[in-house]
């Protein structure tokens, strides 16, 4: 067989082969036994295996779409755009799959408890987070009558702790939260159509 050939040959049973595969992804998950070893796997079997790190989504929810996304879900909300933009800035930085140390995913930090109780199926799905943290933005702000501060510190530190304390609770995590939503609110306003 001559070399043309053989290059035909590869050129037309081999390399359609590899066209269209895509590399796997896999999310990461992480499991403390009883004797506090910390194991991680991309496939949980067996155990209590908590996601640990969420693999990057495809790039079709690129931050040029999340200002319509932010857009449509603050509307309907009744919420400003900028709050919107600020409160993603502070909790995920504009990175879908985020996960905290405390279990928060996606954009807008869902708990998944709180993802659950607003419907939100996939939280690192741009469209559902921003969704659902819209909407419970919304809920917190009506809950402490559209008093902003409250409203942030009940959405970083619970609604409960905000009214135990009857104000924003003593822990600093809570007290730079809400001075770090208000600066980055205070940019997002001057800034218009734009993401930090």
């Amino acid at each position: 067989m001559t070399l043309t050939w053989r290059i035909l040959l590869v050129s037309i049973v081999i390399v359609p082969l590899f066209v269209g595969i895509a590399p796997a992804q896999a999310d990461i998950y992480r499991y403390v036994d009883a004797d506090g070893t910390i194991h991680f796997t991309d496939t949980p079997t067996k155990g209590r295996w908590d996601l640990y790190l969420k693999e990057k989504p495809p790039a079709e929810a690129g931050r040029s779409s999340y200002l319509d996304i932010i857009r449509r879900h603050a509307g309907f909300y009744g919420l400003e755009e900028a709050l919107v933009k600020a409160v993603i800035k502070v909790e995920s930085d504009y990175q879908p799959s985020t996960v905290s140390k405390k279990g928060a995913q996606g954009l807008m930090q869902l708990i998944p408890e709180t993802a659950r109780l607003l419907n939100v199926h996939n939280p690192f799905d741009p469209s559902e987070n921003i969704r659902g943290g819209s909407e419970y933005l919304r809920r917190m702000l009506d809950l402490f009558n559209e008093n902003l501060e409250l409203a942030l510190a009940a959405y970083n530190s619970g609604p409960t702790t905000v009214k135990r304390y009857g104000g924003i609770p003593p822990y600093e995590e809570t007290r730079n939260y809400v001075k770090r939503v208000k600066r980055y609110l205070d940019y997002y306003r001057q800034a218009g159509d734009t993401l930090l």
